[in-house]
């Protein structure tokens, strides 16, 4: 499996805790760190998109 998206798996595991604390106590600090992170997983999911585009492309050529 992908490095980077085992990245990504466990930096969104790494949000419950905020996750709860916005949701369930409504700490308003808790959503703006949420906010950060998804903008974070945002590009870590680019990333992921990128590298798939690119390997798809290179495993066509060799064909």
């Amino acid at each position: 499996m992908s490095e980077k998206y085992q990245n990504l798996v466990e930096f969104v595991k790494s949000l419950e805790a905020d996750v709860e604390k916005f949701y369930g106590k409504g700490q308003a600090a808790a959503g703006t760190r949420i906010r950060k992170a998804m903008s974070d997983v945002k590009t870590m999911a680019q990333d992921i998109r990128v590298e798939v585009q690119d390997l798809k492309a290179q495993r066509k050529d060799e064909k």
